[in-house]
């Protein structure tokens, strides 16, 4: 199972403080460096720039959000952040919630599902073969694009519920999921994409399982952190289906917290279910020595 670090929000943050964080982790060898589009710096640009001083590694978006931008927009941006960093995007979008679709952005939210299979219709299009040609209900796109030196990008979906996972595996390249925990993976995220992939003839798909991972001998503080620091998560709609699935309480029930052996036990069990790469999320204080503990010991998974 490849392992990435999912960086966390940038806000705060310049565009120095990324690289460098970016270096760190293609140093300790891991596979990927992920990094959201929330309210913060913009993630594809940022890795843009990450891609020209830091090499090797692969670099994801968990995720960008759809609505604010047309597909063939986002095509045209990954394909060129593609060509920056030597093909090393993956390229992970997700529809965001209702609360800021509308509350935030005035846009409509009406058939969530509708919208991701009209815009992937456009989206791998382009990635794949540089030309589009598509009416749909409510989005329509006509055109190619051509970026020098771009690969056709991986696509992975923010997939929680049957009918998106069906999506990531019937028609794009994979998922990265949040918020969902190992009996979840197992029983209902990996059979249903690997079944759509299946039934669509398309390659096994990539799981990226999102998991906050906490090393420490203090559990019962360190759950304590989850629960304040992942707060939110509880109470989106989407994130707490997956939570009630699992049999969950609240976000830390699902995160991995515990001494080295306790921590590899369960991060063992979530490679088990068939996921394909785990993305760790730090979630000790940078001041905490539990820090380099938890880097130490998902250095030693590798």
């Amino acid at each position: 199972m490849r392992i990435g670090i999912f960086a966390g929000d940038t806000a705060g943050r310049t565009i120095d403080d990324v690289v460098a964080e970016a270096r760190g982790v293609a140093e300790d060898g891991f596979a990927g460096y992920w990094i959201p589009n929330i309210f913060g710096l913009d993630a594809l640009t940022v890795l843009a720039v990450v891609g020209r001083e830091v090499p090797r590694i692969e670099l994801g978006t968990a995720v960008v959000p759809t609505y604010p931008r047309h597909a063939m927009t986002m095509a045209q941006t990954a394909l060129t952040v593609q060509a920056i960093t030597g093909n090393r995007l993956a390229l992970g979008i997700g529809l965001s919630h209702q609360f800021v679709v509308e509350g935030m952005w005035g846009l409509s939210f009406e058939r969530p599902v509708r919208h991701m299979r009209e815009y992937l219709e456009i989206l791998t299009s382009l990635v794949r073969t540089g030309k589009v040609d598509f009416d749909g209900e409510t989005m329509h796109a006509h055109g190619g694009l051509n970026a020098a030196g771009a690969e056709p990008v991986p696509i992975l979906l923010a997939a929680l519920g049957t009918r998106m996972l069906e999506l990531a595996g019937g028609v794009a390249d994979g998922t990265v999921t949040w918020m969902t925990g190992p009996d979840t993976l197992a029983t209902h995220t990996v059979p249903t994409i690997t079944h759509a992939a299946e039934a669509a003839g398309r390659p096994a798909p990539r799981i990226a399982a999102g998991l906050p991972v906490l090393v420490t001998d203090d559990v019962e503080a360190g759950r304590a952190r989850a629960a304040s620091v992942f707060k939110v998560y509880g109470s989106v709609p989407s994130y707490r289906a997956m939570l009630d699935r699992e049999g969950a309480a609240g976000p830390a029930d699902i995160a991995v917290v515990g001494d080295e052996a306790a921590v590899r036990g369960r991060l063992e069990e979530a490679a088990a279910t068939g996921v394909t790469e785990l993305v760790a999320v730090e979630f000790a204080s940078h001041k905490s020595p539990d820090r380099a503990r938890t880097r130490d010991l998902l250095r030693s998974l590798l």
